[in-house]
């Protein structure tokens, strides 16, 4: 079954609909993001989070000093890269890892396959923040590519709860990433997010239990 992360959450009660809905990972951003949170705040938010549930904090170009303190502090599971590292500078930082790269063709796919990262993160060009921009790429430039067999995929980019099964059927991903496709208004809400893990995963729950 395909994973969920639902990223850029800010507050306690958003995180609370995320794990009680199923979700397999949380996204705390900080870089320069309107969904952008301290360190501490992170730290607060995450003791609402099961260590059944990863904690994967989003990074632009931050110094590694910053980077460490973060994955200490709050704790965090993981470390997703979306700026300019390079593989080498990753590898020497030596935290688990995600690499997100912006897609647009499949010399994009070629130049991502090349980190050596826990997971490879593929998701639309950002527009004004480093980033996704909540616009999907064309999934189908995933589809069978060889460039990243055995690599575990995090989809990002555009996704809601009327694409998801689509995403899923064409790029068989190992993990879905959505933030602004749980919004209304530019905030998080817990229908939404609902909604989206139920259509992810093709479940809903009934007296707090998952079904078919």
């Amino acid at each position: 079954m395909t994973k969920v992360k639902i990223c850029g959450l800010m507050n306690k009660e958003h995180v609370n609909t995320a794990v009680q809905s199923g979700a397999d990972a949380i996204g705390f951003v900080f870089a320069k993001s309107k969904r952008q949170v301290s360190i501490e705040k992170a730290a607060q938010l995450a003791t609402a989070v099961p260590a059944s549930v990863l904690k994967i904090g989003v990074f632009v170009d931050a110094e590694p000093a910053f980077i460490v303190k973060a994955y200490q502090e709050v704790p965090l599971d993981y470390v997703q890269f979306h700026g300019h590292e390079t593989n080498e500078e990753i590898q020497r930082l030596g935290l688990p890892s995600i690499k997100a790269c912006s897609v647009k063709c499949e010399e994009d796919i070629e130049r991502a396959s090349t980190y050596d990262t826990d997971y490879l993160l593929l998701d639309a060009p950002g527009i004004e923040f480093a980033g996704g921009s909540g616009k999907t790429f064309n999934w189908n430039l995933l589809f069978n590519h060889p460039a990243l067999k055995e690599r575990k995929i995090i989809l990002a980019g555009g996704l809601n709860a009327s694409n998801v099964k689509q995403a899923i059927d064409i790029a068989n991903p190992y993990m879905l990433d959505v933030s602004s496709g749980v919004e209304k208004n530019g905030q998080k809400d817990h229908v939404l997010i609902k909604r989206f893990i139920e259509a992810a995963k093709g479940e809903c729950l009934v007296n707090g239990k998952r079904t078919k």
